[in-house]
C-alpha cells in the first residue's frame, strides 16, 4: 500500500521546487481564480518556517499591510504557486521565526545575509 501512496506523491512533486530558506525576503507568484478568469497575485514577505516534506511540504510567509500582519501558508508543490522568487537572503539562526510576530517597524526585520 505504501508502494502505490509514495508513487502517486511522487506524481505531484514539481520538478524545479523552489530554493529559499527561513529569514529570506520572498516573492510568491499565486494563481488567483475568479469566476472564469485566473490571474497571477504576488504575495512579497519573510518566510518565517517551512514544515513537512515529500508533497506535503509547505511555507509560510509574513508581511505588514497597512500596518496589519498578514501570514499565508501555501504548499510547495501546489499548482496554484507558480514560481517563488527570492528578494533578499536573510540571516536567521532559527528553524522558525516565530517571535517576529510580536515585533513592530524595525525591530520585525532580519538582516541581510552578505557572502
Amino acid at each position: 500500500m505504501n508502494d502505490i501512496i509514495r508513487s502517486i506523491e511522487a506524481e505531484q512533486l514539481k520538478e524545479n521546487a523552489p530554493e529559499f530558506h527561513v529569514g529570506d525576503t520572498v516573492k510568491v507568484y499565486a494563481k488567483i481564480k475568479e469566476g472564469a478568469r485566473e490571474r497571477i497575485q504576488v504575495f512579497e514577505g519573510t518566510v518565517l518556517k517551512k514544515q513537512g516534506g515529500s508533497t506535503r511540504a509547505t511555507f509560510t510567509v509574513r508581511k505588514n499591510s497597512n500596518g496589519i500582519g498578514v501570514e499565508k501558508t501555501w504548499p510547495l508543490h501546489s499548482p496554484n504557486v507558480e514560481r517563488v522568487e527570492v528578494v533578499r537572503r536573510g540571516k536567521v539562526r532559527r528553524a522558525k521565526l516565530n517571535y517576529l510576530r510580536d515585533r513592530v517597524g524595525k525591530r520585525a526585520k532580519v538582516k541581510e545575509l552578505v557572502k
